[in-house]
């Protein structure tokens, strides 16, 4: 899947701790964001969304100079971009605070690279739709606005998880996307013991996208790792 849609929206990261901020910062621009802007309090990250008007906001929930649920308010009042709170571990407070206040998701600090990253592209995707998302693989053309595969003439239905799985890995062609990683996308914070349930999607999948499923081309295993997904120009 071509993410160059995706790399191109801004993203403002809110928050007042250095190190995550630079870090968080990185990763964004590792994956091939085009524009990362940052901000370690409120009244610089209001600044900064007014002026360079941001296709995603990722706040702290504890700022130096105030609290991210007022600042989201501040916010609403001339924006209405996606937002992604940063909540302390396992504050379930703060969080159901954030998703009444409208924000699209939150993230538990610590998290991991991926997390982070997958988090943003499903909440971009959501927000800046693409259209008519199709993937060319060896064989077959995945239709994502249709949810079905392509392959050899007939027309073959995906499931809800099939649908999730195979998305998350497209908008990582070419990577390895973790076991890890791939379960919290489906079954959501608690991925564990789930390791099993996802080789049987994964199972099922190649026998609708790959001609030889047992030697698969396209949806890749990486012994160790986890899985990534080989696309056809």
């Amino acid at each position: 899947m071509d993410n160059s849609f995706l790399y191109s929206k801004k993203i403002l990261l809110v928050d007042d701790e250095p190190d995550l901020l630079k870090m968080a910062a990185d990763i964004l621009k590792d994956a091939g964001f085009e524009t990362v802007l940052t901000a370690p309090g409120a009244k610089e990250a209001a600044k900064t969304a007014k002026q360079e008007k941001p296709d995603l906001i990722i706040l702290d929930v504890m700022l130096p100079d105030g609290d991210g649920f007022s600042l989201m308010k501040q916010l609403c009042t001339f924006t209405d971009v996606p937002v992604i709170f940063l909540t302390a571990k396992d504050e379930a407070a703060d969080k159901l605070a954030g998703l009444g206040l409208g924000a699209d998701d939150y993230i538990s600090k610590p998290f991991m690279p991926q997390e982070l990253l997958l988090r943003i592209y499903a909440i971009l995707r959501r927000a800046y739709k693409e259209d008519s998302p199709q993937v060319n693989l060896d064989g077959c053309t995945i239709d994502f606005s249709r949810a079905e595969v392509r392959k050899g003439g007939r027309v073959i239905p995906l499931t809800a998880k099939e649908y999730t799985l195979l998305e998350t890995l497209a908008r990582n062609e070419g990577r390895i996307v973790t076991v890890d990683a791939l379960c919290e996308a489906l079954w959501g914070d608690n991925p564990f013991g789930y390791e099993n349930s996802l080789n049987a999607h994964v199972r099922r999948i190649r026998e609708k996208i790959e001609a030889n499923p047992s030697k698969p081309v396209s949806l890749i295993t990486i012994k160790g790792l986890g899985y990534k997904l080989r696309t056809r120009k």
